[in-house]
């Protein structure tokens, strides 16, 4: 069976660290549910090359014309200040046609402002940087603001840009990716240094083998 293939969305700027922890997770089979069920595969505006925030140049497999909600699982829309600008407008619109089909969307930091102007955030609990960070985008979705590091609802996910982890978190989830007990033993690790429940995971995993 082909992999189901998540998007992750890049551009010159964008903040690399953001989705690292949500893709090193789906492209490693390890503890997964269905071993291989996902493969994350890079689109950008055009093929072009794309230089990170941190100075990582990335050749992206696809242009963002040629994907379809049809043939992905999920897009992700990492930060970077290319969306403060106003740019990446297309991968916004790219957006809009993920939900409309119901197939998931995850942005965090800066793509949350981009969705936010375009109006996918007032009708949805959500959470950003601060909400006076999405204040300046003139949204009406204010009451409907979460100060939490990340959230889902309606097939859109949102978080914090200094949360990666929970935003893996949630994306992780919202693919089925794990077992409850794998999840949380992941999220215990990464997110709070502990890593009892993983030490106990691997042992009967090696059980097992």
């Amino acid at each position: 069976m082909d992999a189901e293939t998540v998007h992750l969305f890049i551009f010159n700027s964008m903040a690399d660290w953001e989705p690292s922890f949500a893709i090193a997770g789906i492209n490693n089979p390890r503890f997964q549910r269905q071993p291989g069920r996902y493969r994350v595969a890079t689109v950008g505006l055009t093929q072009d090359p794309v230089i990170t925030i941190g100075g990582v140049r990335i050749q992206p497999e696809l242009a963002l014309a040629s994907i379809s909600p049809d043939d992905s699982a999920m897009l992700i829309l990492p930060g970077g200040e290319a969306w403060e600008r106003g740019e990446n407008t297309e991968a916004i619109a790219k957006a809009a046609e993920f939900l409309a089909d119901e197939v998931p969307v995850a942005a965090i930091c800066a793509a949350t402002l981009a969705l936010a102007r375009a109006g996918f955030l007032d009708n949805r609990l959500h959470t950003s940087n601060a909400p006076e960070y999405l204040k300046a985008s003139g949204y009406h979705g204010r009451s409907l603001y979460r100060d939490i590091p990340a959230i889902a609802d309606d097939n859109l996910i949102t978080a914090s840009g200094i949360a990666p982890v929970d935003f893996a978190y949630q994306i992780f989830g919202r693919l089925q990716l794990y077992s409850d007990a794998s999840l949380d033993a992941w999220y215990a690790l990464f997110k709070r240094g502990d890593a009892s429940k993983y030490y106990a995971l691997a042992g009967t995993e090696e059980k097992r083998a």
